[in-house]
């Protein structure tokens, strides 16, 4: 049997959000070997020219902090004034915040919640119109298995996750009509910045101790969720480090 994979991703437009690092980076990386024209968008300008210069290809990059609520409309001009319509967004940006409640700072969670939902919502609601005309489109938003269990250390990041699959199986009902796919990509621990794991020996390390996931293990499950067969709608894709006791 073959794999199912429908054709090649070459040729489509994508936006992906939080492309300066982690899985964001290990997913601009990827996607340019498929020939996908790419919209990379993160707060750093340096961090993605530099990304931008090793990936090559046709790649749009634009410095934007998704927590302003202006930033998803200029993002969305300038895709479209480059590259036209958009065929597949990766709603990735995100922030991390762990530890007890009692302890915690209500702004730091505001500014959490803002990005990892509000931001997230907003840039799914500016790519649908054009998608739903086109009767065709991709969108993929990067979750966590916490929004899929409530975990103790981190009850703020799971609540934020908790709202992300929520409003994913509510859009996908409304969208399926119209020809256009929405699913969640919820990884367990991946070792990048996001837990504040830089050095690349140590990645290897703690993933060939199957304790960790990579970034560019992520990267290939968003790759398997868009090339399936556009019968096929993957809705939640949870990954977990093979060890993961969780």
């Amino acid at each position: 049997m073959g794999s199912g994979r429908t054709a090649s991703l070459g040729g489509k437009v994508m936006i992906v959000t939080g492309a300066s690092s982690g899985i964001g980076r290990a997913v601009a990386r990827r996607f340019a070997e498929e020939g996908v024209k790419q919209v990379l968008v993160a707060r750093s300008a340096d961090k993605l020219a530099a990304l931008a210069a090793e990936i090559g290809g046709e790649t749009l990059t634009i410095a934007a902090d998704l927590v302003d609520p202006s930033a998803t409309a200029a993002v969305m001009e300038a895709a479209g004034k480059r590259f036209g319509a958009t065929d597949i967004l990766f709603a990735n940006a995100g922030s991390y915040i762990a530890g007890d409640v009692a302890d915690g700072n209500p702004d730091d969670w505001d500014k959490l919640l803002t990005l990892n939902i509000n931001a997230v919502f907003r840039t799914v609601h500016a790519v649908l119109p054009g998608m739903i005309a086109r009767r065709s489109g991709d969108i993929v938003v990067t979750s966590s298995v916490s929004g899929h269990q409530a975990i103790q250390w981190e009850p703020v990041y799971s609540a934020s996750k908790h709202a992300v699959q929520s409003f994913v199986h509510g859009v996908r009902r409304q969208i399926a009509p119209h020809n256009v796919r929405i699913g969640s990509l919820a990884p367990g621990m991946v070792l990048n910045e996001l837990w504040g794991i830089t050095d690349p020996a140590e990645i290897e390390r703690r993933a060939a101790e199957r304790g960790g996931l990579r970034s560019e293990d992520v990267a290939e499950a968003l790759l398997f969720m868009l090339t399936r067969p556009p019968n096929v709608t993957i809705r939640d894709l949870v990954m977990l480090p093979q060890n993961q006791d969780i």
